[in-house]
């Protein structure tokens, strides 16, 4: 298979095949209802603070789609399982909304309309001067739109993203076909080398990671990728809608960008992700298929661990 820097072509019949059953799956899932998984099980073993909580301020006041009472119910029961204190947050950015608290949780952040940023300049100003002072933020934003509405927070950390949809054939699970639900493994050499993939100890090593749709993110020079992107990963500026879109070579190279990047910033840190399901718990309900379990409940992926060691190396716990 060969590929150009800026353009991409496939022509066996196998890939061809591949396409449209992931057309006829992306069709069927773009209808599908997404809950929070019931049978996700939240509970921590050995739980990281049992005495001062670290408090969490999760973000729900610039429409997100993700809440701690809607899809990330599930990872808010897990960081409480582990000791953190999670509060919403309902009102914009200012100094005083981020006293006393020690990280920020931001998940697919939304403009008043689509193409709109979430945040005001005076926003991203509060939340950069309060890293850089100390705290620390964990930013995801998914696919398309929700790049573009959060695009300007990310930049004052020296992030651009994409805000398309990446796929990629190297390095996508294979059992479910789908080419934008990507693992990230030491296997495949893609799951980045950080405190955070280590863990305390060699039990809360992870192994593997598996993304649903999202976007790509530049790395900047300070950050580390810790879900690197292949050389054949492609951004597509929208959802294909049939094989010919990619045949007839719509895609940018995303290759040496990311879907997860740590950094430190002055006294502070920051995690930003790419995509979302990522860290969330859920079915997703189709009239063609049963429930498919997808993020921190996705069989054999790491991605439970991966949620409580990103909060451990923000809160400081791992140096």
């Amino acid at each position: 298979m060969r590929r150009t820097v800026k353009r991409w072509s496939f022509t066996s019949l196998a890939v061809l095949s591949l396409l449209l059953s992931w057309l006829i799956f992306r069709t069927t899932i773009a209808v599908a209802q997404q809950v929070a998984d019931p049978n996700f099980d939240p509970n921590v073993n050995h739980p990281a603070y049992t005495a001062e909580a670290p408090r969490v301020l999760f973000d729900e006041a610039h429409l997100n789609f993700h809440s701690t009472q809607g899809l990330y119910r599930p990872f808010v029961h897990l960081v409480s399982n582990d000791g953190y204190e999670v509060i919403p947050n309902r009102q914009i950015f200012q100094p005083e909304t981020l006293v006393g608290h020690d990280i920020l949780v931001i998940a697919n952040a939304f403009g008043q309309r689509q193409g709109q940023h979430a945040f005001s300049e005076q926003e991203c100003d509060v939340v950069s001067n309060w890293v850089e002072a100390g705290g620390s933020l964990l930013l995801i934003a998914d696919h398309k739109p929700f790049g573009k509405a959060a695009e300007n927070l990310a930049s004052r950390f020296g992030i651009d993203m994409s805000d398309k949809f990446t796929i990629d054939l190297s390095s996508y699970n294979q059992d479910l076909g789908v080419p934008s639900f990507l693992w990230f493994t030491r296997e495949n050499g893609l799951l980045g080398e950080h405190l955070i993939t280590q863990g305390r100890n060699s039990a809360e090593q992870v192994n593997q990671v598996m993304t649903f749709t999202g976007q790509s993110l530049s790395i900047p020079p300070e950050g580390q990728a810790l879900l690197q992107l292949s050389a054949s990963a492609i951004d597509l500026e929208n959802r294909l809608r049939n094989a010919e879109d990619l045949r007839a070579g719509q895609g940018v190279s995303a290759a040496l960008r990311a879907q997860g990047v740590a950094l430190q910033v002055g006294r502070g840190r920051v995690v930003v992700l790419g995509e979302a399901a990522m860290l969330s718990a859920q079915l997703i309900t189709t009239s063609n298929e049963g429930p498919l379990p997808i993020g921190m409940s996705y069989p054999e992926s790491d991605n439970q661990q991966f949620a409580l060691n990103l909060m451990h190396w923000l809160s400081g716990l791992l140096s």
